[in-house]
């Protein structure tokens, strides 16, 4: 991988490109903001890992500027800002992934790699289809049977999330943080209110009940 590092703590951007390279991937640095973006706009990175606080332009600025050009890089942000809201705040800007500071460096390798691996597999896939279950990506639209299905906003992401992993189990911690961005246990039953929504729209009135629960384990969509 081509790796841009931006970051104006010299040492840590050092200190991850030894890293980097010791799996035998090419960096590139910038120390600060605007710096940064000139070099993301030289393109042929694979993955950019932007600090969110830096002086000149800030990490969420920078990647807010490349999403508006039309630059789809995946993007990890580094932070020491950790709450739910700073985390969210950070994906909605245009990061593809949120790492807390300090962090462990096994840890950072294997989210950037996972990074470079969703873009070189990803797909232009517009429809999921498990059994008689439609899901119409672009257009928002949900179908079971030819039928029409009303969801949420969060119901749609929570199906979505169940039909691309269809037939594996899916434990309440993958929700969390896959689905709602918790990487913590609220203690709530939101999953739970959230499921049992889901399961009365897509299964109600069908002679198959699709959404399965898996005791001890999660939930399954099976066809």
């Amino acid at each position: 991988m081509r790796i841009l590092i931006i970051e104006d703590d010299t040492e840590a951007s050092a200190a991850m490109c030894r890293g980097f390279s010791e799996f035998g991937h090419d960096c590139v640095t910038a120390d600060d903001g605007v710096f940064g973006l000139e070099k993301a706009r030289q393109a042929g990175f694979d993955v950019m890992v932007v600090d969110r606080m830096m002086p000149r332009m800030d990490g969420l600025s920078l990647v807010e500027t490349l999403r508006r050009e039309g630059d789809n890089t995946p993007v990890l942000f580094l932070s020491a800002l950790g709450e739910i809201d700073d985390r969210v705040t950070g994906l909605k800007a245009g990061g593809d992934d949120y790492l807390v500071k300090p962090y462990a460096f096994p840890e950072l390798i294997a989210r950037v790699e996972a990074l470079a691996r969703r873009r070189e597999t990803g797909s232009v896939q517009t429809l999921l289809k498990v059994g008689d279950l439609e899901m119409d990506l672009i257009g928002r639209g949900v179908r079971r049977a030819g039928q029409e299905i009303d969801l949420q906003p969060r119901e749609f992401q929570l199906l979505e999330f169940l039909m691309r992993h269809a037939g594996q189990s899916i434990t309440r911690t993958m929700l969390l943080e896959k689905v709602w961005e918790y990487h913590f246990d609220p203690q709530t039953n939101v999953i739970d209110v959230h499921i049992s929504r889901l399961r009365s729209k897509i299964d109600k009135g069908f002679d198959k009940a699709m959404l399965q629960t898996v005791r001890g384990a999660g939930y399954r969509l099976e066809a």
